[in-house]
């Protein structure tokens, strides 16, 4: 398990703190009476302090919009998912019993062993018995988070004593995705809220691709570059890389033309009362001649990024490109700088091929599918094809989703992150930075 290392209280609500497992800050949240802790990705205590004030203030806003929910023990959460499945098991059996009830019971165990749907469910069920729920027992649901699925990876080798199988584990994501499911049918977690699971021994995949963890170890590896830099203009382009690696992973833009050609002018932003809708339109790249311009639901995860190239760029105008040096000089070195933080942090290689730039696309692809966004509105977002994304990466989804993996439907989802629902958290996070930024907007036509 982690410990607390060194803790700074900034109110009697709101603590950051970190862990011997980061070298990063946490910070620790009261709303609603409840402690919530949540990841600044900031080194820096004043960077984190800085996050923390704006961690809390979106749950706040959450709060007052009734979208903040009570969240559950994982072990009752889990509970509940078993019983649905039991459910599920029982009528199954009822309908098998009902066609065969003429045949001996030899015949019926061996029908039962062909019997996906009810097979994989009582696998689940085992799973979740034996693993999930004493490890995370009376951890609420939304406290998981990738530090704590982390914690159980370790957890549960040493409970094997080896490295699982990839069915295994496949098998013991699909039983989490089930709980995770159940928690946010019942409204005790956003599906924002759903952490992303990872599975080492998962089967390839046709293009080289980060999981969520990996991200952040390439992340920190610019992170520390940049921090290492002898000369002024490399630590700019390792500053630069920084934000050009958050817009790449976070919208699915391709590395390239596409990211390289972004002006200031293309990223617009409509309001709707207190609510902000923020898009980048892409002009330029290789599919453009047969897709058209597009438009780019921002996800929150750029925002911070965004600010800091505002700031860096505080005499902007809408044909400047975003993606500059300090001088307004474009760089070509990003390539080979990402590569050289890939290297030093053991990651280029992959079981699919040489990680790159564009590797930043294929995760995001990756992630959103395995958070469950339809195709459709995928391929319209990437500037793509439903084919296209059918071919490289459809096989991902039977991998985390349990009604994929098993045959299983327990009712209908009715919370999904989708495309609409990012947008939607993003417009409480500009509620209080729009202003500003329309004010400059109407000032020099650009945010």
């Amino acid at each position: 398990m982690s410990k607390q290392l060194e803790r700074h209280d900034i109110s009697d609500e709101l603590y950051v703190y970190k862990q011997d497992n980061s070298e990063r800050w946490y910070a620790r949240i009261k709303v609603a009476g409840k402690w919530i802790a949540k990841a600044t990705k900031q080194k820096e205590k004043e960077k984190a302090i800085a996050m923390a004030h704006r961690l809390q203030m979106e749950f706040g806003i959450l709060q007052e919009r009734g979208l903040f929910v009570s969240s559950k023990r994982f072990r009752d959460v889990a509970e509940k998912a078993i019983s649905a499945m039991k459910v599920i098991i029982k009528i199954d059996t009822e309908k098998k019993n009902k066609t065969d009830k003429d045949k001996d019971k030899d015949k019926d165990k061996d029908k039962d062993k062909q019997n996906p749907k009810k097979h994989k469910l009582t696998t689940y069920i085992q799973v979740l018995r034996k693993y999930h729920i004493p490890f995370f027992d009376r951890t609420y649901i939304t406290s998981i988070d990738s530090d704590k699925l982390r914690e159980f990876d370790k957890w549960r080798i040493e409970q094997f004593g080896r490295e699982p199988a990839k069915s295994t584990l496949l098998n013991h994501n699909a039983a989490m995705q089930l709980v995770f499911k159940e928690a946010v049918d019942q409204k005790w977690m956003l599906a924002a809220q759903v952490p992303s699971l990872s599975t080492k021994g998962a089967e390839s995949q046709r293009r080289a691709h980060f999981t969520p963890e990996e991200y952040e170890k390439a992340f920190d590896a610019v992170v520390a570059l940049e921090e290492n830099s002898r000369k002024e203009k490399t630590r700019q382009i390792r500053e630069l890389l920084i934000d050009y690696m958050e817009f790449a992973v976070y919208t699915g833009i391709r590395a390239g033309t596409e990211m390289d050609n972004l002006t200031w002018g293309d990223i617009r932003f409509q309001t709707n009362g207190t609510a902000v809708h923020l898009f980048i339109t892409v002009t330029k790249g290789k599919t453009i001649k047969h897709t058209g311009t597009r438009e780019i639901v921002c996800r929150e995860e750029v925002l911070s990024s965004l600010q800091s190239l505002r700031e860096r760029f505080p005499n902007r105008k809408p044909t400047d490109k975003i993606f500059r040096l300090a001088d307004g000089t474009t760089t070509n070195e990003l390539t080979k700088t990402f590569e050289k933080a890939l290297i030093s942090a053991g990651l280029k290689k992959s079981p699919h091929g040489d990680r790159s730039l564009y590797s930043l696309r294929h995760s995001y692809i990756t992630w959103q599918l395995l958070a469950g966004v339809n195709m459709e509105v995928l391929a319209k977002q990437c500037g793509t094809s439903v084919a296209m994304i059918e071919k490289h990466y459809s096989h991902v989804i039977p991998k985390m989703f349990s009604k994929e993996l098993s045959g299983v439907d327990l009712g209908e989802v009715t919370v999904k992150k989708s495309i609409k629902n990012r947008s939607d958290r993003l417009l409480k996070i500009l509620k209080n930075r729009y202003k500003e930024w329309e004010a400059h907007y109407k000032k020099v036509g650009c945010i």
